[in-house]
């Protein structure tokens, strides 16, 4: 498989009149198409700024960044890349413009100028695939955040992209939100083979990705599967990050004398391994 994101050295600055903020510091990583990539980290970390340079929102000031071969840089490629990779914000209400749903969900493919016959059958596809059809004549106003949250998903995947970069699109949503939309991400993924990018600050959503990568000040510190990257359990603690609840739980047993591996990341595998015991 190919890659599809390429972040070649990158750094970014935030830069005032007084003063100047490093928030990436020659960072390099690769997402391969088809994967599904958590990337976590405390606030300041630098994972939100990354973001926003995959998006072309923001631009390096030193390195590149190459999405599907496209160079951030380069403006004449803006519409390409952003069409290439999609962006879903921590708020959906910043991305909900329209009265109606199924109208919101037709912005994107109106803009790019796709014809009237096949935004009917993009919406329809779109809706249907995060399970929104029903509520397709509501008010976005009258909706849940979870419900919010995949419509505005749904208006990224009318435009067809490969991959879609999730920025904390989960921050704001109760449990039951948090569930729809992870559902949502992982059904994209798994069975439409959609790239993803999911910046998170759960780690109980990290476990569902195929690798995870760590950011601290600006750097990439641990990268791999979940299990790899959770169980570093005192690193991460070090740098002010939890690990999921069953492997701090199966950490804790196995301090008490009980014959069970510590790298327990769901509860369905903490029922399994107990009732082996």
């Amino acid at each position: 498989m190919k890659d599809i994101i390429k972040v070649n050295g990158v750094s970014f600055e935030y830069l005032t009149e007084e003063s100047s903020l490093k928030a990436i510091d020659n960072l390099t990583l690769d997402v391969k198409e088809g994967e599904f990539v958590a990337i976590i980290g405390h606030n300041g970390s630098g994972k939100s700024t990354l973001s926003k340079n995959l998006n072309a929102i923001l631009i390096p000031s030193e390195g590149n960044i190459l999405i599907d071969g496209l160079d951030t840089r380069e403006e004449d490629k803006l519409w390409d890349i952003r069409q290439t990779a999609g962006m879903v914000f921590q708020n959906p209400d910043n991305q909900i413009v329209a009265t109606i749903v199924e109208e919101d969900v037709a912005f994107g493919p109106e803009n790019l100028g796709i014809p009237p016959k096949e935004i009917r059958k993009r919406v329809e596809e779109s809706l249907k695939s995060v399970g929104m059809y029903d509520l397709r004549d509501r008010q976005p106003h009258l909706l849940s955040g979870g419900q919010k949250q995949r419509v505005a998903i749904a208006g990224i995947i009318a435009m067809k992209p490969k991959c879609i970069i999730f920025d904390e699109a989960t921050a704001m949503l109760d449990p039951s939100g948090r569930k729809e939309v992870m559902k949502t991400i992982k059904r994209l993924n798994k069975e439409e083979n959609i790239t993803t990018l999911h910046i998170t600050h759960f780690m109980e959503e990290a476990v569902e990705a195929d690798r995870v990568i760590v950011m601290d000040k600006g750097r990439k510190l641990l990268e791999g599967t979940p299990r790899e990257v959770f169980s570093k359990i005192d690193l991460l603690r070090k740098i002010g990050l939890d690990v999921p609840c069953m492997t701090e739980l199966s950490s804790l047993l196995k301090e008490e004398g009980l014959n069970i591996s510590s790298d327990i990341l769901t509860v369905d595998e903490m029922v399994m391994k107990l009732c082996q015991l």
